[in-house]
């Protein structure tokens, strides 16, 4: 059973991949947010593992940046759990006593949660849900436009 663990940002993300007992297979690595860089990450699954039912993916929750990885991965058969932020940050807290916080170290954090983990919320990816999300953004900024015009009126009046 391998266990990944990916931080999620913008452009990057990091990567590590640890065995069943917790064993760094390959040192924390970075690939891209797109589709090259999965590949990346595809290449160095495969050195480990072939079967995707064997492979647990974790990664923090982090808005639409991780989307297109999620639905990568899942198009690939592999098991992803989407953890809270906040549990990332208290288990790095616990862990160590020194403030490290980089992207490199919560990679191999998230990979030790999916260790001391059983089930936690996995990630769904369904196109309905996917469509939902962005109508709320959507809404949400259509509301804030009307608020802006709203004050410019009363302004004006």
């Amino acid at each position: 059973m391998l266990n990944i663990g990916i931080d999620i940002a913008s452009k990057k993300h990091d990567c590590c991949i640890m065995g069943a007992k917790g064993d760094v297979l390959t040192p924390v690595f970075t690939f891209e947010n797109n589709a090259g860089g999965f590949d990346v990450l595809l290449k160095n699954i495969r050195k480990h593992e072939r079967d995707a039912g064997q492979v647990r993916v974790g990664l923090e929750s982090t808005g639409h940046y991780g989307d297109n990885l999620i639905s990568f991965l899942r198009a690939r058969s592999f098991n992803i759990t989407v953890f809270n932020p906040l549990q990332v940050d208290l288990y790095r807290k616990a862990g160590t006593l020194r403030k490290t916080k980089t992207d490199k170290a919560d990679a191999k954090f998230i990979a030790q949660m999916l260790l001391t983990t059983e089930n936690s919320t996995r990630a769904d990816t369904s196109p309905s849900i996917v469509e939902l999300k962005a109508l709320v953004r959507h809404r949400h900024r259509i509301k804030a436009m009307r608020t802006k015009l709203k004050v410019s009126v009363t302004r004006l009046v």
